[in-house]
C-alpha cells in the first residue's frame, strides 16, 4: 500500500481495494505517475483472491478528478515534445483495463468529474453519481477532442445527447449522467461514507442495495426534441444553423456556446464521434481517440486553447483558423490520419491495433461475475 501523502493512495480493508486520486488541490488532476500507479494496483488486484471490489474516490470535496494536468500538455506542445503522447497511449491502455476489469469496479463520481476523470470512472462497471454530480467532457474549449473513450461513451447516449454534450462541453448532473448511460445509480452523498464502509464488509450488489435511491430530476429529457433535431445533422455549419432558427431558447443558447468553441475542434468532434458509432469495440474507438489527440499536439488551437483558459485566463481564445468555413475537409482528415512514421510501440502500421497495441474488449458473457 501507499502512504498518505502520496499522489494515488492505495489501501485494502476486507473484501475492498481503494484507489483514492490524492491531488485536492489540484482537483485530483491526472500524471503519467498516477496512471502507472494505478495500473499497476489494478494488475495486481485483480489476481489478488482476498480482493472481489475495486473502489476509486477522489481525495477533497471538489471533486473525482478534473482531467489531466493541461499545464503539463500545453508545455510539452510548446516545446515539440512526445511526453503528452506518452502519457496519453498509458492513460488510454488503463481506461481499456478499467472497461475489461474482472472484478466489479466501483467508481465514486461524487462532485466534479471532467475529461480523463470520466476515462477512470465511466469505464466502470459499477459508476455512482450524487446530487453534486458535474460530469463533462470540455475538450473543445481548449481547442482538443474528447478523449479516453468520451467518444465511445457519448456516442452511445440516446438520441444525439451525446453529440450536445460532447459539442458544448456542457456537464451534467446525476439524472442526465444516468439517462446518457455515463452512470448508473445515484446515491446521496450523505451515504457514500456507509456505502464505502459496507464494501469492505458486503458484495457490492448487496451493498448497493441499501443506499441508491432515486435522484432529483434532470434537464436533458425535456430537451430532447430540439437536441435530436438539430444535433443529427451531418455538419457542424447546419447544426449551428438549425440551433439558431429553432424557437426553444435552450436551442439559441447552445448555439452561443458552440460559437465560443474552437472551429476545428468542433468538426474533429463531430467527425470522432460519428465513426466512433462505426468502430465498435471500446478499443478501437481509443485508437482513433489517440491519432486525434497525436494530432492536436501540434496543432494551433490546443495551445492556445489552453493558453486562454488556464495560462493566462483572458477567456479570450484566438482560434486559427478562425471560423467553421475556414476549416476544410482535408483539415479535418488530418485529425485520423495514421502517425508517419511508427514507432517500437505503435505497431507496423494502421489498422484496429495501430499506436495502442489493445486487443478487442471482451463480451458482456466472458465477465466472470
Amino acid at each position: 500500500m501507499t502512504g498518505p501523502d502520496e499522489p494515488v493512495v492505495l489501501t485494502a480493508e476486507g473484501l475492498a481495494a481503494r484507489i483514492t486520486l490524492n491531488r485536492p488541490r489540484a482537483l485530483n488532476a491526472l500524471t503519467a505517475p498516477m496512471v502507472e500507479r494505478i495500473d499497476q494496483a489494478l494488475a495486481h488486484w485483480e489476481h489478488d483472491p482476498t480482493v472481489e471490489t475495486v473502489v476509486i474516490t477522489g481525495a477533497g470535496e471538489r471533486g473525482l478528478c478534473a482531467g489531466g494536468d493541461i499545464r503539463s500538455i500545453y508545455e510539452d506542445a510548446r516545446a515539440g515534445g512526445s511526453a503528452s503522447a506518452a502519457f496519453w497511449r498509458d492513460e488510454y491502455r488503463l481506461n481499456a483495463r478499467i472497461a475489461r476489469y474482472p472484478k466489479p469496479y466501483v467508481a465514486v463520481m461524487d462532485g466534479i468529474v471532467m475529461g480523463g476523470g470520466v476515462g477512470v470512472s465511466a469505464h466502470g462497471s459499477v459508476r455512482i453519481v450524487t446530487e453534486r454530480s458535474r460530469i463533462a467532457m470540455p475538450e473543445t474549449g481548449i481547442g482538443f477532442v474528447p478523449d479516453v473513450g468520451g467518444t465511445y461513451l457519448l456516442g452511445l447516449a440516446p438520441g444525439e445527447l451525446g453529440t450536445h454534450l460532447a459539442l458544448t462541453g456542457t456537464p451534467v448532473g446525476a439524472a442526465d449522467a444516468l439517462l446518457c448511460g455515463l452512470a448508473d445509480h445515484f446515491v446521496p452523498s450523505d451515504r457514500l461514507p456507509r456505502l464505502l464502509a459496507d464494501l469492505t464488509t458486503t458484495v457490492v450488489w448487496d451493498a448497493l442495495e441499501r443506499h441508491v435511491r432515486q435522484p432529483p430530476p434532470g434537464e436533458l429529457e425535456g430537451h430532447r426534441a430540439w437536441i435530436d433535431s438539430c444535433y443529427r445533422s451531418g455538419t457542424v455549419e447546419e447544426i449551428m444553423a438549425r440551433l439558431r432558427a429553432h424557437p426553444d431558447p435552450e436551442a439559441a443558447r447552445a448555439a452561443e456556446t458552440l460559437a465560443t468553441k474552437s472551429p476545428t475542434a468542433l468538426k474533429v468532434t463531430l467527425a470522432a464521434l460519428r465513426r466512433a458509432r462505426r468502430l465498435g469495440p471500446l478499443e478501437h474507438v481509443l485508437e482513433q481517440e489517440y491519432r486525434t489527440s497525436c494530432a492536436a499536439l501540434s496543432s494551433h488551437d490546443l495551445t492556445e486553447g489552453i493558453r486562454a483558459q488556464v495560462i493566462d485566463k483572458d477567456r479570450a481564445p484566438q482560434w486559427s483558423p478562425g471560423t467553421l468555413a475556414e476549416v476544410s475537409d482535408v483539415d479535418v482528415d488530418r485529425f485520423f490520419a495514421p502517425p508517419e512514421s511508427s514507432g517500437p510501440e505503435s505497431g507496423p502500421g494502421p489498422g484496429p491495433g495501430f499506436g495502442l497495441g489493445l486487443a478487442p474488449l471482451a463480451s458482456a458473457q466472458e465477465v466472470p461475475w
